[in-house]
């Protein structure tokens, strides 16, 4: 799972989020340029995605890895389905 630095850094990322986020409802509020509202829209998605991104990529280095390594063979079909699910998920 993920470490207590990644946690903090993971956190710290989700914050900026929230404040982009945030920021995107005033622009609206305040009839801010479309194109500027788009811009920090698509900063905010971005930075989200790369969220989901190190989260994917830690599942993978550890319980995808472990359920290769030592699961059953039930087990492995198991996390290769889920990890199917999610690049399905992440491909729309």
């Amino acid at each position: 799972m993920l470490s207590d630095d990644e946690k903090k850094k993971l956190n710290n990322r989700l914050r900026r989020v929230i404040g982009q986020v945030e920021a995107v409802g005033r622009m609206i509020e305040d009839e801010e340029y479309c194109v500027d509202i788009l811009m920090q829209l698509s900063a905010a998605t971005g930075a989200l995605n790369k969220v989901g991104q190190i989260v994917l990529e830690q599942h993978i280095r550890s319980c995808v890895s472990e359920a290769i390594k030592s699961g059953s063979a039930k087990d492995r079909d198991e996390k290769i389905e889920e990890l199917m699910t999610v690049f399905r998920k992440y491909g729309e």
